[in-house]
C-alpha cells in the first residue's frame, strides 16, 4: 500500500508559533493561563495542560499577577480592554494573519463602509474579527447573503480558513446587493495551499484520511473538500480511530491534516495505516 502525506499537512506557522509560545511561557513562569483552547485540538490542549498551560473560561479565574495567553484565533476587544484594565500580564499568541484581518476591518469601517464578514457564526476567530468594529454583518452561506438588504457601500473580508468556493458564491450574491463593493481576500495562504493539495491528493487516492479535531473548522473543511472528490474519505482524531475495513482493496492512501494537528499525530496515523497494511498482507499470505 502506497501512503502519501500532503506536503503541508498539519500545523500552519501561526498555530506552530502559538503552541511554542505557550510551552515557552509555561516553562518560564511555571504556570500560564489560556482564555479558551489555544487551538481547536483536544490532544494539543491536553499536552499543554501537562506542561503547565491551563485553560480557563474567564479572567476571573486568573490569579493576580499571573500570565495570560491570548490564543491564535484572536481575542475580542472587550477582553483586551478588561485584561489591560486589570493589569494582567498578556502574552499575545494571535496569528499575524488574523491580526491583519482585524486591522483591515477597522480601516474599512473607518472609511464608512458596512463590514461584512464571511465566516462561521460563533467561531472564535469570527467573534474576534466582529468585535473590532460596530455593527458588523456575518454571513456563512450564499443563502444568508441572499437575505441581506441592498446597500450602497460595503467591505467584505472572510474568516481565514474559509473555502474559496464558499467565499466566491457569497461574493456573487453580494454583487447583486451592494452598489460599491470592496473585497479583500483574507483566506490565509496556508489554507489556500492545503485546500489545493487535498483536492489533488483525494482525487488520486483510493482512500483519503484527514486528521483533525471535529471541533476544528479547517479540518472539517479539508474533509468536505476531500469527500467531494473521493467518497472513501474519513476524518480521524488519532491512529486509534482507524478502521481496517476502510482500506480493503486500497492501493493508494492519501493523508492530510488540519492546521491545528501536531506532527506526532500525523506520524502515528501514518504508522497505524502501515500496521494495518502489514496485517492485511500477512492474512492474505
Amino acid at each position: 500500500m502506497e501512503i502519501t502525506v500532503a506536503r503541508d499537512a498539519g500545523y500552519c506557522f501561526g498555530v506552530r508559533d502559538a503552541v511554542q509560545l505557550a510551552y515557552e511561557a509555561a516553562e518560564q513562569y511555571g504556570q500560564v493561563y489560556m482564555l479558551g483552547d489555544i487551538v481547536h485540538n483536544e490532544q494539543v490542549v491536553r499536552d499543554l495542560a501537562a506542561a503547565g498551560a491551563k485553560v480557563v473560561e474567564s479572567l476571573d479565574e486568573v490569579p493576580d499577577g499571573a500570565q495570560v495567553l491570548f490564543r491564535a484565533h484572536g481575542t475580542t476587544e472587550e477582553l483586551w480592554e478588561r485584561a489591560q484594565k486589570n493589569k494582567v500580564n498578556i502574552i499575545d499568541a494571535t496569528c499575524p494573519l488574523v491580526r491583519e484581518i482585524h486591522e483591515e476591518v477597522r480601516r474599512t469601517s473607518a472609511d464608512g463602509r458596512q463590514v461584512i464578514i464571511i465566516g462561521d457564526h460563533g467561531h472564535d476567530e469570527v467573534v474576534g474579527i466582529a468585535s473590532q468594529i460596530p455593527n458588523p454583518i456575518i454571513v456563512a452561506t450564499p443563502e444568508e447573503a441572499q437575505k441581506l438588504r441592498k446597500m450602497k457601500r460595503a467591505a467584505v473580508v472572510s474568516q481565514s480558513t474559509q473555502m474559496i468556493e464558499n467565499v466566491q458564491a457569497v461574493i456573487n450574491v453580494l454583487m447583486t446587493k451592494v452598489y460599491d463593493l470592496h473585497f479583500v481576500n483574507t483566506i490565509c495562504f496556508p489554507t489556500k495551499r492545503n485546500h489545493e493539495q487535498i483536492k489533488t491528493l483525494a482525487a488520486e487516492s483510493d482512500v483519503m484520511i484527514v486528521i483533525g479535531s471535529f471541533t476544528s473548522a479547517n479540518s472539517k473543511r479539508l474533509t468536505t473538500l476531500a469527500l467531494e472528490r473521493n467518497p472513501r474519505t474519513y476524518q480521524v482524531t488519532c491512529a486509534g480511530d482507524l478502521q481496517p475495513e476502510w482500506f480493503e482493496g486500497a492501493r493508494k492512501v492519501g493523508v492530510s491534516a488540519g492546521a491545528s494537528t501536531p506532527d506526532y499525530l500525523i506520524t502515528e496515523v501514518r504508522e497505524g495505516i502501515e500496521a494495518l497494511s502489514r496485517q492485511r498482507q500477512s492474512t492474505l499470505a
